[in-house]
């Protein structure tokens, strides 16, 4: 679901031994709302991420497109 507010939306990658910190300092600003993504999540972020770069480098003519049934074969 879309969020219709004017929040931003702000993704980081943060090492492991630094992730609880940088978590716990940003939960104390009332402004922030921080949660910590599950794995799961975090890779299909990357990876709708990805798929939009390559659209948008399809688009401006940087890369050509395959074809659709190579890309269902790979499914």
């Amino acid at each position: 679901m879309l969020n219709n507010s004017k929040d931003m939306k702000i993704l980081l990658d943060i090492k492991d031994d630094k992730a609880a910190f940088i978590l716990q300092l940003l939960q104390n600003f009332k402004f922030v709302n921080a949660k910590q993504l599950t794995p799961y999540k975090a890779e299909v972020l990357e990876g709708l991420q990805e798929a939009v770069e390559e659209m948008n480098e399809i688009k401006a003519g940087k890369k050509e497109a395959r074809p659709l049934s190579e890309f269902l074969n790979e499914l």
